[in-house]
């Protein structure tokens, strides 16, 4: 039973961090209509930036919370406005292009990383990294021996709150509710005067932040490639099919339950099978449940409105 829960809780709080990242792609395909496949490679420039922040400053990662996601948020705006944009206005033969757009500029990043920082594997060994709270601390008659580690314990707690500040955001704020109604209705939110073309940069710029945080979060207890970004841009797109096509809350939900997954998979058929449990859940979820989640919490709503 120990190790049962022990695994339950690491794979949560990793879907807390995978959940942060799959918002920040789900996002974007509400209100773009796009898969950003650049996703991974954003969160590779913004460790990047929290790397050598730590190396040249000393300055801890979660304090680059207040750097890195701030400049992503700028270069995330400017992709958008020029290079992206102009690709959506044109017409062409391949109706998605602006897609292929997006791994291109994701092989850009992931090669000029390789140039300028060589494919070294990096770090940012923090004191506190083997750090570690134990439940018979608390509870010193505990029937069993349970630990949270400090780095991961943090990096959910932070995940959590960056998602609830983005719900109040989206939910609360006339440029959150100007967001919303650009992805319900394109057309509608034009004729209620809505800048499209900004909102379309807004949250680009937003999408590229949450997933720089992820990598501020994600540093402290992983390591760092240019590569990187592959493997968290399929990690995005998995949440976001599991989670159903631009429903946030099926991200939150997806990224948690891929957590889970992979931590219960890590454990008990072997760490290298892992990563091949993405796509037995990617695939899972498009033959059985190809709506996502977001289409079980539709169900739901409706029967309840019944």
């Amino acid at each position: 039973m120990e190790p049962f829960l022990q695994t339950l809780i690491a794979g949560i709080l990793l879907g807390g961090l995978y959940s942060l990242i799959g918002i920040g792609m789900t996002l974007i395909l509400g209100v773009m209509k796009i898969i950003n496949l650049t996703h991974g490679q954003l969160m590779m420039v913004a460790m990047y930036i929290t790397f050598w922040l730590f190396s040249i400053f000393k300055l801890d990662p979660y304090l680059s919370l207040f750097i890195a996601p701030p400049l992503l948020f700028l270069f995330g705006m400017g992709l958008q406005k020029f290079l992206i944009d102009p690709v959506l206005k044109v017409e062409s033969i391949l109706p998605h292009n602006q897609v292929i757009l997006t791994v291109g500029i994701g092989m850009v990043l992931q090669n000029l990383a390789t140039i300028f920082f060589t494919s070294d594997y990096r770090s940012t060994p923090v004191s506190y990294a083997t750090d570690a709270w134990y439940l018979s601390d608390v509870w010193k008659t505990a029937p069993i021996e349970l630990s949270l580690s400090f780095s991961w314990t943090i990096s959910f707690c932070i995940a959590v709150a960056i998602t609830i500040m983005l719900w109040y955001f989206l939910a609360k704020t006339d440029t959150g509710k100007s967001i919303r109604a650009t992805a319900q209705d394109l057309d509608a939110a034009m004729l209620m005067g809505v800048n499209v073309n900004m909102m379309r940069m807004i949250t680009f710029g937003i999408g590229s932040a949450m997933v720089a945080a992820s990598g501020c979060l994600f540093i402290p207890i992983y390591y760092l490639f240019p590569a990187l970004g592959s493997q968290f841009t399929l990690i995005a797109f998995v949440i976001t099919i599991l989670g159903g096509m631009g429903s946030t809350m099926g991200a939150i939900i997806g990224g948690l339950i891929l957590g889970v997954f992979e931590s219960v998979t890590a454990t008990y058929v072997g760490m290298g099978w892992a990563p091949a449990g993405r796509f037995v859940v990617f695939i899972a979820a498009l033959v059985f449940l190809p709506g996502g989640v977001a289409s079980l919490l539709k169900r739901h709503a409706i029967r309840k409105s019944k």
